[in-house]
């Protein structure tokens, strides 16, 4: 699914041509997403100007002055800028048409996605509001990761994927994050040092936003906003290359299972 780098090029790549545009109109082909789609959605945007364009975690934050658009990709969705009259294809469910003659459109094949409609503080809406700091912020270094995981006995993979402690780092990014840091997967998350949680950290900033200059990661349907494919894939290190010789150390990459989703590390250089 598309994760942090993904959502944040898309969001970087619609910004210039959407911010202080005025919506002409909506569109709502399918309401069946994770959440329906409010019937009264296309009436609430309808001629509100975009002021711009947040992210919070991996949501997209559309800010029309009144009121705010969440919109998340779910597992295999895509949000990009067409012309105005672009047919649309089976999965195109929601279309923001702006007086640029430009388009908003959210493509969803399995629908996991969401798009919602906030009048109040956006920050306080049930999906935002429990979250944790975000990565690349000042909120998130060695010092409140030390702090999040005193508790916590889980594996620190599991720990740093979770968006109570901070957000944004999805399943690709932990892995190449604790290689990075030199640290084990499956080490319990209480048992890391102040020193290893300050390496750590700083391992989880450097990759993503490496991973947010490459243009995020397409490994399998993901394209940015311009249509064109991420490639920070290209520089995994272990992620997807089980059986493979590590890159520093030539022991071959190993994969185990973790909350029910794939983990790649070295066993020499990580532990």
């Amino acid at each position: 699914m598309p994760e942090l780098p993904e959502v944040e090029t898309t969001r970087r790549g619609l910004l210039a041509a959407t911010e202080g545009v005025r919506i002409d109109h909506a569109i709502v082909r399918e309401r069946r997403m994770r959440q329906p789609i409010s019937r009264a959605l296309p009436k609430c945007v309808s001629g509100l100007t975009i002021r711009t364009l947040t992210r919070r975690a991996k949501y997209l934050l559309i800010d029309c002055g009144t009121g705010t658009l969440i919109v998340h990709l779910g597992m295999s969705g895509r949000l990009w800028l067409v012309d105005r009259d672009t047919p649309a294809e089976k999965h195109d469910h929601f279309d923001l048409i702006l007086a640029n003659g430009k388009t908003i459109r959210l493509r969803d094949p399995r629908r996991f996605g969401l798009v919602l409609w906030q009048t109040s503080d956006v920050m306080q809406h049930p999906l935002l509001a429990s979250l944790g700091p975000e990565p690349l912020s000042a909120d998130f270094n060695g010092a409140a990761l030390y702090h999040a995981t005193r508790n916590r006995s889980a594996a620190i993979k599991l720990v740093i994927m979770d968006s109570h402690v901070v957000v944004g780092v999805g399943n690709i990014y932990a892995s190449e994050a604790l290689f990075r840091a030199g640290i084990s997967p499956r080490i319990a998350a209480r048992r890391l040092t102040r020193t290893r949680c300050d390496a750590l950290a700083h391992s989880i900033r450097e990759t993503l936003g490496e991973a947010i200059t490459a243009g995020g990661s397409s490994i399998r349907d993901y394209v940015g906003s311009d249509g064109m494919a991420g490639n920070f894939q290209s520089n995994f290190a272990v992620y997807d290359r089980d059986g493979q010789s590590c890159t520093r150390c030539r022991t071959l990459v190993k994969r185990v299972q973790q909350g029910q989703r794939s983990t790649f590390f070295c066993p020499q250089c990580q532990r």
